[in-house]
């Protein structure tokens, strides 16, 4: 079977359950491309497992101080370029069309009238699952930013709803836990401003992952080059992790038990939602702004939930080997049936 799988490459997480699809669609023995768009070459990282790949310009968000900034992201956009790549795109010798999320590949798709199908925790916001702060401008994103025919939406509970749980590459946890360890990962804060958020907790130390290259003045921080097999090794034998309310990192820190502190995105209606979420099923905390009463509280909490979830990413691959079927109520529960959700205490 011949993939095209176009993935937003706007922050790292649509890429990092792209990498663990990329895996299982090859042992599989499918032949896919993948495109990337959001953001330009330089600030992709730890490619190989793609292969063969595209990267276009695309759509993304302008961020600024944790805050997406509307106006700055219309006219950012790049119109013209962005309806050139979709024109462009050829997909005419492809069996199956992908997306996570990603606009190019999934309007160029219409123009051959082809089914897409995305795969992707935005595709769980067409179901009844906690939401808030919601607009019309989120709402119409949602909806219209990579259309596609059929949608596999993930999350870390089902909510009574046909979606699916998140896809994650599955690691040993360490047994060997370091409790003054903390992950921070902000990447639409200023680096001084988290510096000095930091500062007065001096009995843990910070691993700070950072796209720039910075030096920190204090000991018990530490800031780090963005680096897929650096932040492995640290996330390994961390206590916890402090990031914005992104999909991704908080499901490979519930399936490894890592506490997780988010702080969603200002105007962000999926980050807020998620933080939302986290908050409701007691999977983690969450704070609005930097708040150091809430980090000092969240910092000698010792308490986290793990949650083995299963192998999705096998799960769906096998299922489009299978022709796609019409995904039933049974089907999706006997995923669920296999996630196991355990309170552990560091």
């Amino acid at each position: 079977m011949k993939i095209f799988y176009g993935v937003q490459g706007t922050g790292n997480g649509h890429i990092t359950r792209a990498r663990v699809m990329a895996r299982e669609l090859a042992y599989a023995g499918m032949d896919v491309t993948f495109m990337f768009t959001g953001k330009n070459t330089a600030h992709y990282f730890d490619m190989e497992v793609f292969q063969r790949y595209l990267v276009k310009s695309g759509l993304t968000f302008s961020m600024r101080n944790g805050q997406v900034r509307y106006l700055k992201t219309a006219v950012d956009a790049k119109p013209i370029q962005f309806l050139k790549d979709v024109v462009a795109l050829d997909l005419g010798d492809y069996d199956l069309i992908i997306s996570d999320f990603e606009p190019v590949t999934a309007w160029a798709a219409k123009r051959y009238k082809k089914t897409v199908l995305g795969i992707g925790h935005q595709y769980a916001f067409n179901h009844d699952i906690p939401k808030t702060g919601s607009d019309p401008i989120a709402n119409m994103v949602m909806k219209n930013f990579a259309p596609v025919d059929v949608g596999i939406g993930l999350h870390w509970h089902h909510f009574n709803q046909p979606i699916l749980p998140p896809i994650i590459e599955i690691t040993e946890s360490s047994s060997n836990i370091n409790k003054r360890k903390i992950i921070v990962y902000l990447p639409f804060e200023e680096h001084e401003t988290v510096m000095k958020f930091l500062t007065p907790f001096v009995d843990f130390e910070f691993h700070v992952y950072i796209s720039a290259q910075v030096m920190s003045r204090l000991s018990h921080i530490q800031f780090k080059p963005l680096s897929r097999d650096g932040f492995r090794r640290d996330f390994h034998d961390c206590a916890g992790i402090i990031s914005n309310a992104g999909f991704e990192l908080a499901s490979e820190s519930l399936l490894a038990g890592k506490k997780i502190l988010a702080k969603p995105l200002h105007s962000q209606m999926e980050q807020l939602s998620n933080a939302f979420a986290l908050q409701q099923l007691g999977y983690g905390q969450t704070m609005y702004e930097l708040d150091t009463k809430v980090v000092a509280a969240w910092l000698y909490d010792q308490h986290a939930v793990q949650i083995n979830y299963p192998n999705v990413a096998q799960i769906i691959v096998q299922w489009i080997g299978q022709g796609m079927p019409k995904m039933t109520n049974e089907f999706i529960a006997s995923v669920w049936r296999k996630a196991e959700v355990t309170k552990i205490l560091h």
